[in-house]
């Protein structure tokens, strides 16, 4: 990476397996060498993402191909038995320390700070935990931020639990401008024109949202939030801030599927956007980007926010 006054961080969205695509936006990453001082992942963006702090490009489509069809990985069956539609044993232990083995000592090694976002279950508030090492209970904070309401069980961390980091910041792009991170590349895994609508889930029929107000209220105006966020983004990519790499189109994959020729187009589409995005992502990095002062900017995106 070229050194710059400037430094540069990455934003990655979630959507479950639409998070296929930002695992071809990574892999063309570290094939050409692209790193970033810092990250924040936020549920697949943190489950797929973590492997640009290891160094492993494939990995993702690699183990799920191999494990789309696992009932144990991803299914209704699961979600009956443990409560989880993904598998949390095979997704969180055995497919990282056996099947196809997390490289642990280089994601400790390299210096990128890469942060995770979750979910407060009893304020609703978001969390920006900072994952340096795998032994500080790193798997638990990347299974806590793609923990999706419904279809998860909250995860317990040193006496709190944590859902789905997409309920209370999907698009984290205000916490890397408030760590200093003027300039960066968003991968969002919708196309730009699209909207997000209320939930139409009946909240109240839920235990967990009956519980816990402050969730419940967070998760029916996080439609509102998540337009607020991606506004802030396009805002910043108009005044030459951010990079925003996407979709043009809707992808060719639900947040669940068992299709292997789905996967394989998702990942693919996110590899020729990243490789559309490269001397942009390159002219950022070499702090060539940016048209307007930095003032002029913040105060744009105040407005627009």
């Amino acid at each position: 990476m070229h050194e710059s006054n400037n430094p540069v961080g990455l934003l990655m969205e979630g959507g479950a397996l639409r998070g296929l695509f930002t695992a071809g936006v990574i892999d063309v990453f570290l094939e050409q060498g692209i790193t970033f001082p810092a990250a924040v992942g936020v549920s697949a963006g943190a489950c797929f993402g973590c492997n640009i702090k290891s160094h492993q490009p494939g990995r993702v489509l690699r183990y799920n191909l191999a494990q789309c069809k696992n009932p144990d990985y991803c299914s209704v069956r699961s979600l009956i038995r443990t409560g989880d539609l993904f598998g949390a044993e095979l997704c969180y232990h055995t497919i990282p320390k056996e099947l196809d083995p997390f490289d642990e000592a280089a994601f400790d090694r390299d210096p990128m700070a890469f942060y995770v976002v979750c979910t407060d279950v009893e304020t609703g508030e978001p969390v920006y935990h900072r994952c340096d090492r795998i032994a500080d209970h790193t798997y638990d904070w990347i299974r806590a931020s793609a923990s999706m309401p419904f279809v998860a069980r909250p995860v317990e961390i040193e006496g709190r639990s944590y859902l789905d980091g997409g309920i209370a910041d999907a698009i984290p792009i205000r916490f890397l401008l408030d760590l200093g991170y003027l300039h960066n590349v968003a991968v969002l895994t919708r196309p730009r024109d699209y909207i997000k609508e209320a939930s139409r889930m009946p909240l109240s029929l839920s235990p967990l949202m009956r519980s816990h107000p402050r969730l419940r209220a967070v998760m029916e105006q996080r439609h509102i939030a998540y337009a607020r966020s991606r506004s802030l983004v396009f805002a910043r990519e108009a005044a030459g801030m951010t990079v925003v790499i996407c979709p043009e189109r809707p992808l060719p994959i639900d947040r669940v599927t068992h299709d292997p020729e789905k996967i394989h187009e998702t990942y693919t589409f996110g590899r020729r956007a990243a490789k559309a995005a490269l001397p942009a992502v390159r002219d950022m990095l070499a702090g060539e980007a940016g048209s307007k002062t930095e003032k002029e900017t913040i105060s744009n995106d105040e407005s627009n926010a």
